[in-house]
């Protein structure tokens, strides 16, 4: 309610907060998702498979070459966080990435994840 409050009290109209939401939410959102799509693309897989939200994890981890029930395991509260991010590992690593790059996904993927989707990273089998 105070939130509220200072909106209206600061001149600050709906359409005006709308654009700011826009501004700077959409970028956060559909970013990562974009560059998902693209580094699937790279490793050969369906792009849009980054849109559906428990393949994509399935996908993650054909990446990875992990089975393709880890990506069912990274659903699971507690247990999947640590497969989700195990996968993650496995798959940054077949781009030529290490483990901070992993930590940098995990904690700002709007940044990472785009590097790794639109850099000049390449993949690899090995």
């Amino acid at each position: 309610m105070q939130l509220l409050n200072l909106l209206f009290l600061s001149g600050i109209g709906f359409a005006e907060l709308l654009i700011l939401m826009l501004f700077f939410f959409l970028p956060i959102i559909f970013l990562p998702i974009i560059a998902l799509w693209k580094i699937f693309e790279k490793a050969g897989e369906p792009g849009w498979a980054a849109i559906i939200p428990v393949y994509n994890l399935i996908i993650i981890m054909k990446i990875a070459d992990k089975p393709w029930w880890w990506g069912l395991l990274a659903c699971i509260p507690y247990v999947g966080l640590v497969f989700s991010i195990w996968g993650t590992n496995l798959m940054v690593k077949k781009f030529g990435k290490t483990e901070a790059f992993t930590v940098g996904i995990v904690f700002l993927p709007f940044i990472f994840l785009p590097i790794l989707g639109f850099g000049d990273a390449r993949f690899s089998r090995n």
